[in-house]
Order: structure tokens, then sequence, then C-alpha cells
């Protein structure tokens, strides 16, 4: 007979009710093994002639030899037709209770009569013990092969076995589960599955100006494109690219049809400080994977959260796409959806003709163009590019990415003419799904303040991502960041050249701090961030009365054409303080500004990441100065130190050097008030 040993697990019970299920168990447990040694003990003594006694060390000899053979249940020959005899299997559950009860008396008057099969501790308080079963069998084993042989020729038969060796199954007894209730495996969420690549990301160097590589040393890249590196200055690569661009380029080495071995590429994900060269990391292999192309079709796609960080990539796409058969469209809303069309898609006699290999777009304009343009097909997509990704993840509500994702894969059905390498939903790596070869589809990640949660890089479905971060890894799941917003990380990497400084004020004196600041210091460029774009537009109309500088303000008030026409002054050093909302915040690459006025303090660190970000690029040098009231100043401080900057200074202005400015500021406020209430009369009007 074969014994199988099922531990019990816990049920929605009550507390008492396990206890007292646990306390029944257990006594039927106890009363079926007394009464299977009861049965091997009876068959031994009646294979045994009666009138020859055996000497104890003879029975030791052959209870061993028992212990070592299998025992089987001997066949059954009479049922009852009610559905079985009352203690077996077959019996309906009451009656096998009923059974196990009778059993269990008997089995305790046996044993008081046999000589002491005591197995320990009954009752409510004792250990849960396993329930154990019988298989049956239709042969019959061996008289000396039984579990019963053990207990009754043994000493510890003999005397009572210890509770311990008693409460447990059987030695060679197979064994389902364990005897202690054991708690469910935890099942594995976003953030242990992507915990691997986090923590071991392929560093880059903190500093642009240390460990710059020079053109000639990375050979994958294309005569061409490095003859146009050396028209643009360039004769160096930044660490963050000089470590990308060969990745990438490794991916589509075989061409950008068919990735390297027929395998699916690793997403890439990269967070490397503001002015770090981010946006030609992605250029440059981008461009040379898509020149060998044949047929115009969108192959690469790169999504930016703001319309004018959007026409600044698209301008570099089209210094290096110039003499090239690559096309490159801008689709952001600054047009009419008909003339971003044309850019996009002709209609011919032979059906729509795709115009653009490279498409620059927001979030919201190309999911416009995903539903609205006949023809625009994402099906033959092979880069993903999204740059600040962590803003535009915030945009994720627009479920912007899920409809690109299916744009870019064929719909069942459809007949396509390059059906060989025909893309199919993403699936299991075996060999018969790498046995036809078909265009990948690879997202690359670009962002200073790169997310380290994982639920919304889980919103991505990146494949096999790898990292590439500069510093200190964000370690661990937890919120070690102070932002509100929940974003999970560590460490912000900032920019070698750049001083960190705050200036404790009131909020009386805020505007006439900001305008010593700009007279003093006596700068060319200088960006000054708000909250909001009110405070930006009466700030700006405070520096205007005030007099000695040249100033605008940047923000929404103003119409796409109108933005793009003050940030071009701006660029040309037309204008010498530029008062912005954190419209500018992101990506801006304006050469030569030498201080960043946070007027406003920023709510967020990674907020302050990208606003400090617009000065000390490239390697060059930069101030930020960030104006704070009294009940700020703790908060801040502390926040700038856990996000990992190396050093804040305090800055103070003496009333001394303030007063001078203050009759202008005066009637400068007056004529503020007067504007004010003039603009606000217009609107109602």
């Amino acid at each position: 007979m074969a014994l199988f040993h099922v531990a019990r697990y816990a049920g929605p019970e009550t507390a008492s009710s396990e206890a007292e299920a646990e306390a029944e168990a257990d006594g039927r447990a106890r009363a079926l093994l007394e009464r299977l040694r009861c049965r091997a003990r009876e068959r031994q003594l009646q294979k045994q002639p009666p009138q020859q006694e055996p000497s104890e060390p003879a029975e030791a000899a052959q209870t061993a030899q028992a212990a070592g053979k299998r025992r089987r249940r001997p066949r059954r020959t009479r049922r009852r037709k009610s559905g079985g005899a009352p203690g077996s299997p077959h019996a309906s559950p009451c009656k096998r209770r009923k059974a196990d009860d009778e059993d269990e008396d008997a089995g305790a008057g046996r044993a008081s009569r046999g000589g002491a099969l005591d197995s320990g501790p009954r009752g409510a308080d004792a250990p849960p013990r396993p329930r154990f079963c019988r298989a049956e069998s239709s042969e019959e084993a061996p008289a000396g092969n039984s579990v019963g042989a053990e207990a009754a020729g043994s000493p510890e038969g003999q005397g009572g076995p210890p509770p311990e060796e008693a409460s447990g199954p059987p030695a060679h007894a197979l064994v389902l589960g364990g005897f202690r209730r054991s708690k469910a495996p935890k099942v594995s969420g976003p953030g242990e599955r992507l915990q691997r690549w986090r923590a071991d990301p392929s560093c880059i160097g903190k500093s642009v100006t240390e460990g710059l590589v020079s053109i000639e040393d990375i050979p994958e890249v294309h005569p061409d494109l490095q003859k146009r590196l050396r028209a643009q200055g360039i004769s160096s690569y930044f660490p963050v690219q000089a470590a990308v661009i060969p990745a990438v380029l490794e991916s589509a080495a075989n061409g950008f049809l068919v990735s390297r071995g027929g395998y699916r590429p690793s997403d890439l994900c990269v967070s490397a400080p503001t002015g770090s060269g981010k946006t030609l990391a992605f250029v440059i292999p981008v461009v040379q994977a898509l020149l060998r192309r044949a047929v115009c079709q969108v192959r690469a796609l790169v999504v930016l959260p703001t319309k004018e960080l959007a026409q600044q990539v698209s301008k570099v796409f089209s210094i290096y796409t110039d003499a090239t058969p690559l096309r490159v469209a801008l689709v952001t809303g600054q047009k009419s959806l008909a003339k971003e069309q044309e850019s996009l898609v002709q209609d011919t006699a032979d059906g729509f003709r795709c115009l653009a290999d490279i498409v620059v777009a927001t979030p919201g304009r190309l999911v416009d163009h995903v539903e609205q343009t006949p023809g625009f097909s994402l099906q033959h997509l092979r880069f993903l590019v999204i740059d600040e990704a962590d803003r535009v993840i915030d945009s994720m509500h627009q479920s912007w990415l899920p409809r690109v994702v299916a744009a870019a894969f064929p719909s069942e059905g459809t007949r396509d003419p390059f059906a060989l390498l025909r893309r199919t939903q993403p699936r299991a790596v075996t060999a018969a799904s790498v046995c036809c070869p078909q265009m990948p589809l690879q997202k690359l990640l670009f962002s200073a303040t790169l997310t380290q949660n994982p639920e919304k890089l889980q919103q991505l479905g990146l494949y096999r991502p790898r990292l590439f971060s500069t510093g200190s890894v964000h370690g661990g799941l937890r919120d070690s960041d102070v932002d509100v917003a929940g974003d999970l990380g560590g460490k912000y990497t900032f920019p070698a050249g750049l001083t960190h400084c705050y200036v404790p004020c009131s909020v009386r004196l805020k505007p006439l701090v900001v305008l010593h600041l700009i007279l003093e210091m006596n700068l060319s460029k200088v960006l000054c961030f708000t909250n909001s774009r009110e405070n930006s537009h009466r700030l700006f109309l405070l520096v205007q009365a005030f007099g000695g500088a040249r100033a605008a303000d940047f923000s929404s008030l103003h119409g796409p054409g109108a933005r793009k026409l003050i940030l071009k002054r701006f660029r040309q050093g037309e204008i010498q303080l530029l008062i912005s909302t954190d419209a500018t915040a992101r990506g801006i690459d304006v050469q030569g500004v030498q201080l960043v006025v946070n007027y406003d303090a920023p709510q967020y660190l990674r907020t302050y990441v990208h606003r400090v970000g617009r000065t000390a690029r490239a390697g060059k040098s930069g101030r930020a100065f960030t104006l704070l009231l009294e009940v700020q100043e703790r908060r801040f401080v502390r926040m700038l130190r856990e996000g990992g900057v190396p050093s804040l200074e305090r800055h103070d202005v003496p009333s001394e050097l303030l007063q001078p400015l203050v009759p202008r500021y005066q009637e400068a406020l007056s004529q503020l008030e007067r504007a004010v209430r003039e603009e606000q009369r217009q609107k109602a009007a």
C-alpha cells in the first residue's frame, strides 16, 4: 500500500473554525496511522508459528528488512452497492467521517491493549498534522514489507515513539506539499522585472569636457556624416554620443529591414544631463541606418512634448539629411491639418505615395494624422524615438502610444507586397518565431530626468531594455525623490560647470531682486522662469516699465508664430531678459545663456533640473539663482541636496544695494497697476 501525505492549506474560515478543523484532521490522521500499524502487526503475528517466539535481535533484523520494502494494499472483494464501504474512498463524505470516528475509537482501544502506541499530544493546542490517503492496488504485498512491522518490531514501537516521529509521514511516503502552511509566492510585478536592467546600466561619463572621443575613433559612422559633422564644427563626440551611436548602429548593421542575426534589437533608454548632446546621439544613427532605403516610407518617428522642441529637432535632422534622398516632415499643429497632410502623403493615380522618411511630431498632432490622414502608414516604422521621455510619458492619458504601436502593425487580412518582411505582433522568442525575418520596431528613449517608476515604464512595452546612465544609478524601488508626482528615482546628474545659488527675500522685494541681479551682472542673455503665465506677463510689464533691460515674455498667451519670433530674437541677442513659463524648460537649446533665474521656486526636482539645464550647456559655465521665501527655504534646500546638487550657495542681497532702485520701482509698480487694469477692461469689452 502506498501512502500519500497532503498538506492542508488554509481556507477562508475564521481562526476558531481553522483550529477545530485542524484538531479534527489531527485525530483522523492519528487513528488511521494507528489502524495501519495494528493491521500490520496482526499480519506479522499470523505469519509466525504460534509455538515459536522470536528473540528480540531476530525480530529487530526482520523489522529492518521489512522497512526497506514496499507494502501494497490487498485487493478488496466486497463493496457496498450504496457507494462503497464506510471507510473507503468511494463512500460518501458522511459515511467516511462516521467510519473514521469508529476507527479512531477502535484504534484507541487496540493501542491500549497492544502496548502503548502513543503518538504524542492531542487536542486543539497540538500542531497541525498531515492527512494521509491510501492508494488502491490490485496485488498483495509480502507480509514483511509493511510500515507497521517497523513500528511493531522496533524498540520504539514497543515503548512508544516520540511525538515528533509519530506525527510525521512514513519514511517512504510521497509528500505532497509541506508540513507547515506557507504563504503563496508573490507574483513578480513590473518593478521586479525591470530591476535587473536598472541595476546594471552602461555608465557614461558625467563631464562632457572629459572623455571626448574623436570622430575617427568611431568608424561605424558613415564618411559623409563625418564630413557633415566637421562642417558643423564638431570634431569629437561627447561621452553619451560615443556610447549610444555605436549601440544603435549595431542593431542596424545588416540593414534597417532585418536586425542583427534576425533577432529583435533591444530598446535603449538614455538618462544624461542637459546639454550633453542627446539629440545628436539619435540623429546620426537614425540617418545612417536609413541612407540605403529604396522606397520612401515612414521609417523613423520622433515624438517630443512641445512644438518648439520639435521644431529644433527637425532642424537638426534637416542639417544631416540635406545632401541625402531622405525627407523630414514636421507635424506639430503650427500649420493646418491639410497643409501637413501635403507634406506627408501624395494622392496619385496608383494610390497614395509617402513623402517623408522621418516624421518629427508632438503626441496630439500625431494621433490626428494617424486617424484622419488617408494613406499615412506606420507599418514600415523602424525607429520610435521619444525625446524628453518623462514628459511624454506624463501625457500617456491621451493614449497616443497604443495607437501608434497599433498602427505600426498591419491588421489581420491585409495584403502587403512586402509580405516577406511583414511585421507581426511581438511574441515569445522561439526557433519558429525567428525563422522568418521581419523589420523590427525599436524604441529609443532620451531624457535628463528619465523616470524610474516601473508602472510608467511598463506602459512603454520595452523589449529587453538597455540603460545608459551617468553617475550613480537610481537605486531600488523606493521613492527617494521629493517629487510629489511620485517618480521613483535617486540622484540626478547636473552639468559640471553649473553654479547653484539661492537668494532669500520677501514677496514684496522679489521683482526688485531680479532687477538688481540683471543690472549688477550686466549679462547679455538671462532666462527667468515663473510658475504661471500670469506671473510671467506681469513681471514682463514691470521690467518694461522699470527700464534698463530689453525684456520679453514667452508663454501660451502668444501664438505659435509669435513664440517662434520671440525665441529667434532671443537667440540673436536682441532680447536680454526672456521671462518664460516652463514651456522653454524642456530641451530648448539657446547658445550663450549665462544666467537662469527661478523667480518662482520649482515645486519638483525634475522641473529644477530642466530649468537650470538651459545654461552651462556643452561643457560651458553658467549660474542658476532661485528666489526663496522664508517658508520655502528649508524644503528647497533639502530637495536639492537629496537630488544630487554638489553644492548650494546662499547669496544674500543687502537692503543697502536695493535702496537706490526703490523710487523707480515704486513708479514702475504704479504703471503696472494701470496696465493690468487696462487689460482687464479690454478683456471684459
